[in-house]
């Protein structure tokens, strides 16, 4: 029995998600197995699922609710390639002794505008949620923070962006303030024609993956996700992907792992904190956002 947990939040949508029970059960015809029992639990209630079974794993309480809000968070925002279910991932690290859960990122400072983040080989959330509030605090004072961190949000009024070096593909996330009546700009993306935990939600489901998507072991085209994940992702874009990863690789270091959940993720990471109002008034900024916003909303359809 496939068992679909859905966390909600009174009041908010969950994007691309199942509306109801009903949907769930015609989408269950083509994309699970049947039968198909729908749970729908309260974000609340699913923050605290994560964190009671990180604390099990000796992960430190206000770490277990960094990772807990993430997940969350993806599975309300409808990535539930992201979410809750990687969970169990992350246990099989934890007990292979691959990954860290008790340990903190330790912060170098190198000048007053750059700061290196050693993340102890423990969990990515952590380490990356120290450096981004590092690179905000830096920023706020010097209108520029740098912040990278290896091994292996946007409340604040803050352009950000960061970068993983992981061959082949890494990702890339950028975020930029609102103005008076937009919402802010968020970009969180692989060069990838789609993210690995796709592949890995379609192998749970037993479904194919699409054509044109990665490469099995030989380099031959697949639709299988086992073999898939065997093989290789393949670029967006073709060459210019492919260009792309290789610039975000210059940026985040030259640490490079393959994929193997067996063994550390030893990736780097960057991140930078930008002022908006560097440039122009805080005011100029939120006008120019809210005609990126409402320029493309008002193109006829």
């Amino acid at each position: 029995m496939w068992i679909n947990v859905i966390p909600c939040e009174p009041g908010r949508h969950r994007l691309g998600s199942f509306a109801d029970y009903n949907t769930l059960q015609d989408a269950s015809k083509t994309h699970m197995p049947s039968p198909l029992q729908l749970i729908r639990v309260s974000a609340s209630a699913a923050r605290h699922f994560v964190q009671s079974l990180l604390q099990k794993y000796n992960v430190p309480s206000q770490n277990g609710a960094i990772v807990a809000k993430c997940l969350v968070e993806a599975d309300l925002r409808g990535v539930d390639s992201h979410g809750i279910n990687r969970i169990p991932s992350y246990l099989a690290r934890i007990r292979q002794k691959v990954l860290d859960p008790s340990v903190s990122p330790v912060v170098n400072k190198i000048t007053p505008v750059v700061t290196q983040i050693d993340a102890q080989n423990g969990f990515g959330f952590i380490a990356a949620n120290e450096a981004m509030n590092t690179a905000i605090k830096i920023a706020q004072v010097y209108g520029i923070g740098m912040v990278s961190f290896s091994p292996i949000r946007l409340p604040h009024y803050r352009s950000g962006v960061e970068r993983i070096n992981s061959w082949a593909y890494p990702p890339i996330a950028c975020g930029a303030p609102a103005g008076e009546n937009s919402i802010p700009f968020i970009l969180d993306m692989c060069p990838s024609i789609a993210a690995r935990g796709k592949i890995y939600k379609a192998l749970r489901r037993g479904d194919q993956i699409p054509p044109g998507w990665a490469l099995d072991k030989d380099g031959l085209p697949t639709t299988d996700p086992a073999s898939a994940l065997k093989g290789v992702m393949l670029p967006m874009g073709g060459a210019k992907g492919s260009a792309l990863s290789i610039m975000m690789d210059v940026f985040s270091g030259h640490v490079i792992n393959p994929h193997d959940p067996s063994e550390p993720a030893d990736v780097g990471h960057f991140f930078v904190a930008i002022k908006p109002d560097l440039f122009m008034t805080l005011e100029e900024f939120k006008g120019r956002m809210d005609y990126l916003y409402v320029g493309p909303w008002n193109v006829r359809r």
